[in-house]
């Protein structure tokens, strides 16, 4: 995976500008933060959005993948203020489950999700690398 950073732009933050790879593409499907068996164990917003990221590595597991291959997430979050409140929060809890991986992202705010107790909708796009010929 190559990162792009146009030259003279900042480095970004917790996310990168663009990412180029080659392999196989997975495809991840809007996951929120209810447990495997689809229970809602916390309103908290920090710990729905580390429930979230397990999820979402989980489903990546079953295709050989990991955080490092992550290339696009887009956030879905129903309050703008809560995620804003919690950045530090955000940022011990993604370290954790994601390390030090940092895929292109975007991240919405939107009137609300499927699930009534969810506030955070995650989709993932990752690439695995091809094995060497």
């Amino acid at each position: 995976m190559r990162v792009l950073l146009p030259a003279g732009w900042p480095k970004p933050r917790g996310y990168a500008n663009g990412l180029a790879a080659r392999g196989e593409l997975v495809f991840v499907a809007g996951t929120i933060g209810w447990n495997s068996q689809g229970v809602f164990e916390t309103d908290d917003f920090v710990a729905q959005v580390k429930q979230t990221l397990q999820n979402t590595m989980a489903v990546l597991a079953e295709a050989g993948a990991g955080p490092e291959h992550i290339v696009r997430q887009t956030w879905y979050v129903t309050s703008k203020t809560e995620y804003l409140a919690n950045l530090a929060g955000l940022g011990a809890v993604w370290k954790e489950v994601m390390g030090r991986n940092y895929p292109t992202m975007a991240c919405v705010q939107v009137v609300a999700l499927m699930e009534d107790r969810a506030k955070i909708e995650i989709e993932t796009t990752a690439v695995v690398p091809s094995p060497a010929a």
